[in-house]
């Protein structure tokens, strides 16, 4: 599958395939610079790919080729890793670093923009979720039909911004891939730091309050609202485990949930 592309940019193999539930990739070498050649039939990720050119290189990982099907990126060669930082001793960091990489994100840019994927449909396979379960996923979808209602200071969004996918460039910084090319109210992209299944602390005592804080300061954005948007994206995750037969897995998002609702509550 990787052949065409492989001829059209003239690319050598430099690893292994690797394979998601939506793309696959292969590292190759691109005139002798380390690069990933990723090619993908979902919606969302040929969208991200757009936007990654968009971009071009600002808070994000360069692109060196762009067609509709495939993208070719710079590849991250350093040694740090955020889910590690946050695992360990340097969440606050961690958290720092994604809020800064963000903001070059939303910055606004002369160049009109790809077409992008609303976000108040990214959220469908909420509600529907919400009326087969009740209970948390009813209150988090109930938030979500607010917040999409009434959005403040919309943006073009990454929409799956998470510790690991913002990368070590080395000498470039720390910068994003994978995006889903979303618009929507920019709080959004701030809320999966909380919920991210692959950081084992995500529910523990007091780790939700005290990263709220840091990530409301460093992003300028009411707490409350950023609690909002984190008990929404909450439910949509817990929703999609539900979607896929992962009841096990929900159980991760619905725990944080549960946190930043508790917290709306005590106001």
């Amino acid at each position: 599958m990787f052949e065409s592309h492989i001829k059209q940019w003239r690319l050598v193999v430099d690893g292994e395939p690797i394979v998601t539930h939506c793309s696959h990739l292969l590292p190759v070498l691109w005139n002798n610079k380390p690069a990933m050649l990723k090619l993908s039939s979902d919606e969302a990720e040929r969208a991200g790919g757009a936007l990654m050119q968009w971009w071009n290189g600002d808070g994000a990982a360069k692109v060196y080729e762009h067609d509709a099907e495939a993208v070719l990126l710079e590849r991250a060669m350093g040694t740090q890793s955020l889910l590690r930082m946050a695992a360990g001793a340097e969440d606050d960091a961690a958290s720092r670093i994604i809020c800064a990489t963000v903001a070059r994100l939303h910055a606004p840019r002369r160049e009109p923009r790809p077409a992008l994927i609303p976000l108040a449909r990214w959220f469908r396979e909420l509600p529907p979720a919400a009326d087969t379960y009740g209970g948390t996923l009813a209150e988090c979808s109930h938030i979500a039909v607010e917040l999409l209602a009434s959005p403040i200071d919309p943006v073009v969004l990454h929409g799956d911004i998470h510790h690991g996918n913002i990368l070590d460039f080395e000498a470039d910084g720390w910068l994003a891939i994978d995006p889903k090319g979303l618009i929507g109210e920019r709080g959004f992209d701030y809320a999966n730091t909380f919920v991210n299944e692959d950081l084992a602390t995500i529910a523990h005592l007091g780790r939700l309050q005290r990263q709220l804080a840091i990530v409301a300061l460093e992003a300028r954005l009411p707490p409350k609202r950023l609690l909002q948007w984190i008990a929404a994206y909450a439910g949509l995750s817990a929703a999609w485990f539900l979607g896929d037969g992962s009841v096990d897995k929900a159980e991760s998002p619905l725990s944080v949930a549960r946190i930043a609702l508790n917290e709306l509550r005590q106001g």
